[in-house]
């Protein structure tokens, strides 16, 4: 776990922060969702906060939406590079 976390915050690393970052936060709406329906067939109310919820939703969201499109401009970027790149043209020896 402490490799993990020496990895995360070193500047060459091959992990993606956002997506971690998405992940947690998915996982706490997950966990609020599963306790508001334990405690509803409990018959107990549980209370949370509309804009504590709202702020995890707009993080996830937010996380994985930066992610995607990080992700769709890196691939748009090194297919235009490659397109770019032009190969010496070889000769064939002539006979």
């Amino acid at each position: 776990m402490k490799n993990f976390f020496n990895q995360l915050f070193c500047d060459s690393n091959t992990i993606n922060e956002k997506s971690v970052v998405g992940f947690f936060s998915f996982v706490v709406m997950v966990v609020f969702a599963l306790s508001d329906i334990v405690t509803g067939t409990l018959g107990k109310d549980l209370v949370i906060n509309e804009f504590i919820f709202n702020s995890f939703l707009i993080l996830t969201l937010g996380s994985f939406g930066i992610g995607s499109v990080d992700k769709w401009i890196n691939k748009k970027h090194e297919s235009e590079q490659s397109s770019t790149e032009t190969t010496e043209p070889t000769e064939e020896p002539i006979q």
